[in-house]
């Protein structure tokens, strides 16, 4: 647990500093359509198509298969356990593939100042095609909303904040500490029964291997069907 908190916080101190190394820019568009709902009583789900065109919004950069299934502790806590394939294509070469399987752990913390605050915490174990070791990640997100208008769910004011942290060194790439950070701002916007649109900018900071560092500037969309 001391790693984990020592991860996390070199996460958020790292994003904070000026970067001197050499820094790349990429211009993306990510689109998320999720499906959430209950199966019976307690036991919940989700499952999500995300492709992610980057190279300036000329190409698919990564395509992300992601599903859980979750068990609803009370209506601020849900517990999930899922699994994600995710492709990435490699100009003139093999696709490289990763298989993650996740814990998640979903709480709504509180309403303060009129607005809703939830935190999503996420251990991932990874596997990726070109290599064999298996990779431990840490996310934190810290999630606020907050409606335009009183007593409406019609339009809220969306912002929040995920940082990533790599708990161990891999064969095929990934090295502890400091992963990324990503950082939203943008709307929600409410759909007919309980379905959701969210529409805003997301700046994504990537640590990258010589301590170099990637960002990518994202136009995001996210629908999400709620049954």
């Amino acid at each position: 647990m001391r790693r984990l908190a020592l991860c996390l916080s070199a996460c958020f101190a790292l994003s904070a500093v000026p970067v001197h190394a050499a820094t790349s820019e990429d211009e993306q568009f990510w689109l998320n359509l999720t499906a959430m709902g209950s199966v019976k009583d307690k036991i919940v789900y989700f499952a999500e198509i995300q492709p992610r065109i980057g190279d300036g919004v000329s190409r698919v950069d990564q395509a992300l298969f992601r599903g859980a299934l979750g068990w609803k502790f009370s209506p601020s806590l849900t517990l999930y356990q899922g699994f994600a394939h995710v492709v990435v294509p490699i100009e003139g070469g093999k696709d490289a593939n990763e298989e993650r399987s996740f814990q998640q752990i979903s709480w709504i913390m509180g309403k303060p100042l009129g607005g809703e605050l939830s935190s999503r915490t996420r251990l991932e174990q990874r596997w990726r095609s070109n290599g064999d070791d298996m990779g431990w990640r840490v996310r934190e997100m810290l999630r606020y909303e907050k409606p335009l208008k009183a007593n409406s769910d019609a339009v809220n004011a969306l912002v929040y904040a995920e940082g990533f942290a790599a708990l161990n060194d891999t064969d095929w790439g990934a090295r502890s500490g400091f992963d990324q950070l990503r950082s939203f701002v943008g709307a929600e916007l409410g759909l007919p029964g309980a379905s959701t649109l969210e529409v805003g900018y997301l700046n994504q900071l990537i640590n990258q291997r010589g301590g170099n560092t990637r960002v990518n500037h994202v136009a995001s969309v996210t629908l999400f069907f709620r049954h």
